[in-house]
């Protein structure tokens, strides 16, 4: 019961899906990040079935690619790009870290976040559109992989004073555990992206972690709930854009 409890826990704060009403306690959040992953292989299948029902009408490329931009946020009701958004400002303002959290703390869409949220998507759009074979481990991984890292940094970096619901979850995880289970999964992720087909993945997406931490910690003083959006929308396209070059670059080969 604490399991179904722990993943209806993950689904309900990650994800638009509807979910059970609980109750939310020490128990149910202990391995909640652990579960998390799992919302990034709802969205791999839910974009796997779209990519078969367009091969089945034979649909133009241009709509399976448009179908693929959009299911993440249907599925995830745009949570982790509201956190993108207000930290694309934050940096945009090329303040002090006070000036930064103060930014992030507002509720109004600046023009530097309308910008690069209109930048990223086109820029995912015309990746899946271009993006040759889509297969379905690859598809499932990248969405899972994204969001294993997104949990294991809330257990290896330092999170910053008042960061909310991010340290709600950061505080209440069994951390040492956590961070075992969501270092393997990722690892695990990791090699079956390698094998799939899409090796360069892992490696960017080791690479956007990395900065992540940097940023985190330079820039805001730690990891919060919006740097945690931020990350995981810069590694799934950073992850995207890996995948889609390789296989254009393996076909010239």
């Amino acid at each position: 019961m604490t399991i179904w409890e722990t993943v209806i826990v993950a689904f309900s704060m990650f994800s638009a899906l509807p979910m059970p009403q609980i109750e939310w306690n020490e128990k149910n959040m202990r391995y909640s990040l652990c579960a998390f992953p799992l919302i990034g292989a709802v969205i791999g299948l839910a974009g796997w079935g779209w990519v078969c029902f367009c091969a089945a009408l034979a649909l133009p490329a241009v709509l399976r690619g448009a179908g693929l931009c959009l299911l993440p946020v249907l599925i995830t009701g745009g949570i982790h790009l509201d956190g993108y958004a207000d930290t694309c400002d934050a940096l945009a303002s090329h303040g002090s870290v006070e000036k930064r959290q103060e930014i992030l703390k507002d509720p109004h869409l600046g023009a530097f976040a309308a910008i690069r949220l209109g930048v990223y998507f086109v820029a995912s759009f015309a990746l899946w559109t271009a993006l040759g074979e889509v297969k379905l481990l690859p598809l499932v991984c990248l969405f899972g992989l994204s969001r294993s890292l997104s949990g294991l940094a809330l257990t290896v970096y330092p999170l910053r004073e008042g960061s909310g619901l991010a340290r709600s979850f950061a505080d209440a995880a069994d951390k040492k555990r956590v961070r075992a289970v969501l270092l393997a999964l990722s690892c695990a992720l990791a090699i079956v992206l390698a094998l799939g087909g899409a090796a360069e993945v892992p490696a960017v997406a080791a690479l956007v972690f990395w900065r992540y931490g940097r940023v985190a910690k330079q820039d805001f003083g730690g990891v919060s709930g919006d740097l945690a959006g931020w990350f995981l929308q810069k590694a799934e396209l950073w992850m995207l854009a890996a995948w889609c070059l390789g296989q254009y670059v393996r076909n010239t080969l």
